[in-house]
């Protein structure tokens, strides 16, 4: 009792924030709003404007999401700082260690230095006569906030831009790529620019064999006088330069020293081809492999691209630890443009093992845990080939009442292993070996998974794959199935699940005993990673083919096309399917974006399947999609089934999708951001099907049948992970409700959906 009492004196007194302060400081509590006078609004303003911003913003205690002036109303760790600050051993002093918070101070802060830095980067972005200044406003006793006032001015554009003082050959160069330069007249001026224009031109002349060109040889002359406001610039080689560096190299003997995992030093060596090899030990890596990987070929000019893809082909293997690759020149006389190359490496160790734990809950009231372990053999075959073998299981159980009013517990689990050889180039005749520009995998997979649906169905689903992943550019991406086939084996089912099944005949010829030889492609364009581009656009279409093959054997051996055919005993589907996703970035300013998505795809199963697999039909709502609905509770059309059935979800798919989405995302303090989304679309079927009526596709019907809702959401980003809160509203429903009209929700509780959820929608 007598320690109880004595901490809640303690924590009385230690309501104070600033009672401890080192004497002659003022606690710092935060940031005024920013004044900005002539402000820029052109997007070189709006970069600028987020750099001095950057500078000036310090978060104080207990900050909001990291925020620079919107704080938790309770500072906890001041309370604990002020009340066992001078407590030098026992609880107090636990206290202080495990939960007090140092004050931040306006002498730490610092404001005369972050307004030095501020006005620096107004000079970076070409606003010379730009202006910062700041007060410190008095709040309470001893504590104060910062108000920053900035001044941009305007800013110093670009003239006439000059290259002058390069030799004829490096003259030339320039003129070649003159299409490419950074700096052009009218723009404005950026010491940022000036680092890019910098980088471009020693790459430029790396590129031509110039190996020990670096970009903090170029200069920069910049003339005010001629017109105000303006600026002429020449760019020229620094004087003096090194003759080495004026000269273009080739390159000469080629080496590879591996060490061992634990760093031992090669004692072991042999020649192959012109590639000489050190080891330790036993080489554990192929030496065409080594050899192939390498770009930089004896003879030929030296090119920062040549070698910057030796490293990332080496790289790609996944076997070293680190690989860097070693210039030195044959001598340093005036006559010699001969590099020597050698590449340093270590041996990773060669097992790896990852362990993955979750939690669930679904929209049908099922929770549980899963688990899922996997270990990977790395350079299983001496080529960077890597050996995954992985086995998962989930466990759920039901939270409410079951189907029924039943108080049993229904209990369900999903068990899986699979194993996956995943080869770093592509496995076809002709192409062991040869290297492409960017990576190229081949995938070879089995896998079994045993489902059990607890007082439904128990289905196996085993099978395997080949898969080629290749680039062909920096933005296109293909992915390859040439063989895919999977077996699904309805191995029980109960009559609850019967009497379902016999009400839509549809869903059990989609979970039937059924193989699905399948062939697939897919296209991946993706330009976020292209520098200086301000929207990006991420386009995805996948085409899916089943069956077919298998069919058209069967018919050069006199079978009908319509008539059932069967592979080992069962039959075997047979369909056609598209999807195709587009996403667009548009960039409005540093801090806010607006994001569309567009998506639609078709699926027709035909000859030998009346129904496509029920884990091939699209199906829409959830956190990623209309977040104003749970997912699989949309569709198709204006089918809706009886409210009373719980596992309704199980018929709402359909082969038809369409789904459009935008969302306007933008910062609200700190790391927290805020979405403000509009979502739209719907499943149809192709046919009609007496158990879902209204659920064929029709044109004279879509408008009515385009579910829409709107929402905001929070994302709170913290750089590794995006944890994100939405709620959904909904605005029309495609199916008859007890409310007419467009807006034809019964109430605000009937179309809000409340989403938690990691990433990003879309």
């Amino acid at each position: 009792m007598r320690k109880v009492l004595y901490l809640s004196l303690l924590f009385l007194t230690a309501c104070s924030t600033t009672r401890n302060l080192p004497e002659d400081e003022t606690l710092y509590t935060g940031m005024k709003k920013t004044v900005v006078e002539n402000r820029d609004a052109s997007k070189a303003g709006d970069e600028a404007l987020e750099e001095v911003y950057a500078a000036l913003a310090v978060p104080p205690n207990n900050a909001l999401f990291g925020s620079s002036s919107v704080r938790v109303p309770f500072p906890f760790g001041l309370w604990m700082y002020n009340a066992f600050k001078k407590s030098e051993k026992g609880l107090g002093r636990w206290m202080f260690n495990r939960f007090a918070s140092e004050p931040v101070l306006i002498s730490t802060v610092n404001p005369d230095v972050r307004v030095k830095v501020a006005r620096n980067l107004l000079r970076d972005y070409g606003y010379f006569n730009g202006q910062v200044a700041y007060e410190v406003i008095p709040t309470k006793k001893r504590q104060a906030k910062i108000k920053y006032k900035v001044d941009m001015q305007q800013p110093y554009l670009l003239d006439s831009i000059f290259y002058s003082h390069y030799s004829a050959r490096t003259d030339s160069l320039l003129h070649r790529r003159i299409v490419d330069k950074v700096l052009r007249s009218g723009d404005h001026f950026s010491v940022l620019k000036l680092d890019e224009e910098r980088q471009r031109l020693s790459t430029l002349l790396r590129n031509a064999g110039y190996y020990y060109f670096r970009p903090e040889f170029i200069a920069f002359l910049a003339d005010t006088t001629r017109q105000s406001g303006r600026i002429s610039l020449k760019i020229t080689p620094k004087a003096d330069l090194p003759e080495l560096v004026l000269r273009s190299w080739k390159i000469g003997n080629r080496s590879v020293a591996l060490s061992g995992m634990n760093g031992e030093p090669p004692t072991d060596s042999l020649l192959y081809k012109d590639l000489m090899i050190y080891y330790q030990g036993k080489l554990h890596v192929r030496p065409v492999v080594l050899y192939n990987r390498f770009r930089l070929m004896p003879g030929e000019t030296y090119s920062q691209i040549k070698q910057l893809r030796t490293q990332e082909n080496i790289n790609r293997l996944g076997i070293f630890k680190y690989a860097d690759l070693q210039f030195t020149p044959r001598d340093t006389t005036q006559g010699n443009n001969v590099l020597d190359v050698q590449m340093n490496a270590a041996y990773d160790l060669p097992l790896d093992g990852e362990l993955e734990l979750n939690v669930t809950s679904k929209s049908n009231d099922q929770v549980g845990p899963g688990a899922a372990f996997s270990v990977t053999r790395r350079n299983l075959f001496g080529g960077g080939e890597n050996l995954t073998v992985k086995l998962k299981g989930s466990y759920e159980w039901q939270t409410n009442n079951p189907v029924g009013g039943s108080s049993s517990v229904i209990n369900s689990y999903e068990l899986g292993a699979s194993a996956a050889l995943v080869i770093p180039r592509i496995v076809l005749p002709g192409m062991e070996y040869k290297e492409l520009t960017y990576p190229a995998t081949t995938t070879f997979r089995l896998y079994a998974d045993q489902m059990n649906r607890a007082k439904y169905f128990k289905l196996l689903a085993f099978g395997g794959n080949a898969t080629y992943d290749f680039q062909t550019s920096r933005v296109s991406r293909h992915s390859i199935t040439p063989f895919k086939l999977t077996f699904n084996v309805l191995q029980s089912t109960t009559q609850r699940f019967d009497s379902v099944t016999n009400a839509n005949p549809a869903l059990y010829l989609s979970l039937k005993n059924q193989f699905i030889p399948a062939m697939n492609y897919t296209y991946t364009y993706d330009d976020a990673g292209v520098k200086n581009k301000r929207n990006h656009v991420w386009w995805e279409t996948s085409l899916t083919s089943a069956g077919n093959i298998t069919s058209g054997i069967y018919r050069l051996f006199g079978r009908s096309f319509n008539e059932e055919k069967k592979l080992l005993g069962n039959p075997f589907a047979q369909f056609l399917k598209l999807s195709s996703e587009v996403r667009y970035n548009y960039k409005i300013t540093a801090r806010q974006s607006l994001v569309a998505r567009l998506s639609g795809g078709i699926l027709y199963a035909y000859g030998n399947s009346e129904v496509a697999p029920y884990n091939e039909q699209f199906y829409i709502g959830g956190a990623n999609s209309l977040r104003a609905f749970t997912i699989r509770s949309l569709g198709p059309g204006s089918y809706r089934p009886d409210a009373g059935n719980t596992y309704s979800y199980m018929d709402q798919t359909g082969n038809l999708k369409f789904e459009a989405n935008v969302e306007y995302r933008f910062n609200l303090l700190g790391n927290l951001n805020g979405a403000i989304f509009l979502d739209a679309g719907n499943i149809w079927l192709l046919n009609d099907d007496i158990a879902r009526p209204g659920g064929k596709f029709g044109l004279s019907k879509l408008g009515k049948e385009i579910a829409l809702g709107t929402g905001a959401g929070l994302r709170y980003d913290l750089s590794f992970l995006v944890i994100r809160l939405d709620a959904g509203i909904g605005l029309h429903a495609p199916y008859e409700t007890s409310k007419s009209g467009y807006y034809n929700i019964p109430s605000f509780k009937d179309g809000l959906g409340l989403h938690l959820a990691i990433g990003y929608p879309f």
